[in-house]
């Protein structure tokens, strides 16, 4: 398949600074996974082709902290995906996802695909929040739900996977004509000669 048939699909990552949200993306599309990431300012864009699917990523990772809160609007406008981080670890983490769950319910696309992502999952000596409690939560608003693992890779390539699958597939729509001149590609015959007697 043409690079060009590929669907482009706008994946944004929401959640609280330290979460790790640039450890899952580059876990996911580079395959590496780095313990002291500096924090993302503003937002970084990668990109991730899912051939087997037909979709481009088009991945947003935004950062955490709450002066760029009102910026949000401007990354996740358009987006047909996105994957609200939390860590484990953090009680507060959690609760500032439910709010960033509740913001896309407010202004988000009405049709976007949505992951609750339960992160640092290879921390569970430290978990202050229940697998059940996330679970509970992310079934009441009807959101994906998984705990992942950006130092392991646990669940880091099913959670994007899957969310790939649930875009809704958009038709390919076939090219009008070209306006033109339509040659006609048998040569004309040759006149025929008459002739006078």
């Amino acid at each position: 398949m043409d690079l060009q048939q590929y669907q482009s699909a706008k994946l944004v990552l929401l959640g609280d600074m330290g979460a790790g949200k640039s450890s899952l993306v580059l876990r996911y599309v580079k395959g590496t996974y780095f313990d002291d990431l500096a924090a993302t300012v503003g937002a970084a864009f990668l990109t991730k082709v899912i051939h087997e699917l037909g979709i481009k990523f088009e991945i947003w990772d935004t950062a955490g902290q709450e002066r760029y809160h009102s910026l949000a609007p401007m990354y996740y406008r358009g987006a047909k995906a996105a994957i609200i981080v939390y860590d484990i670890t953090s009680p507060e983490s959690f609760a500032r996802a439910k709010n960033w769950v509740r913001e896309l319910q407010r202004q988000g696309n009405p049709d976007m695909i949505m992951a609750l992502a339960g992160n640092k999952a290879d921390l569970e000596e430290h978990r202050a929040v229940s697998p059940d409690e996330a679970q509970a939560y992310a079934a009441e608003n009807g959101i994906y739900f998984v705990e992942t693992s950006a130092k392991t890779a646990a669940n880091v390539s099913e959670l994007f996977m899957d969310l790939a699958r649930k875009i809704p597939k958009v038709e390919a729509t076939p090219k009008p004509p070209q306006a033109g001149i339509a040659l006609d590609s048998q040569p004309a015959a040759a006149p025929r000669s008459s002739c006078c007697g």
